[in-house]
């Protein structure tokens, strides 16, 4: 049976946004080592880019590790996606002054959405999802304090002394 509420932070998202309680603390979670994950190959030119500008900025913050290869290419291949229909759509504008690409006819003559409005929307709409895991958006970093993990302070230090 799943765990019901909210899904559960990271110890080190927890100390960096100031909500750390020893009660709330899994001693028990695995803390694998900062790293810088190799990019996937399969990446597209535009989402390696993304991949190279975000990966420095994670490691600065501690919170990118081996393990996060998968979902931080998940958000940049989103990323990618998105950029490829807004950019076939800025192509389809650049002819079409009307509805600036966003309406297109079919084959017998009705009027649609382009469905590169739709494509657009979705990658959009995943790269943010995945992006907030990261504390890639404004939201999501008002919730972060930007102090390295490492060496931030040990919330529960006054506790030791307390509890020996």
């Amino acid at each position: 049976m799943a765990p019901r509420g909210p899904k559960t932070k990271p110890t080190n998202i927890k100390i960096l946004t100031g909500t750390a309680r020893s009660h709330r603390i899994n001693p028990d979670e695995p803390k694998p080592e900062v790293a810088t994950p190799d990019a996937p190959e399969h990446l597209t030119d535009a989402a390696r880019a993304e991949w190279d500008r975000v990966v420095v900025d994670l490691v600065t913050l501690r919170i990118l590790t081996d393990l996060d290869r998968g979902p931080l290419a998940a958000y940049c291949q989103a990323y990618g996606r998105w950029s490829a229909a807004e950019t076939a759509l800025a192509r389809m504008a650049a002819k079409d002054a009307v509805t600036d690409g966003l309406i297109i006819r079919t084959k017998s003559g009705n009027l649609i959405q382009n469905p590169l409005v739709g494509a657009a929307n979705k990658a959009m709409a995943d790269m943010v999802r995945y992006a907030a895991e990261f504390g890639l958006t404004p939201s999501a970093r008002t919730r972060v304090s930007g102090l390295d993990a490492a060496a931030a302070p040990n919330p529960f230090a006054a506790l030791d002394d307390w509890c020996a």
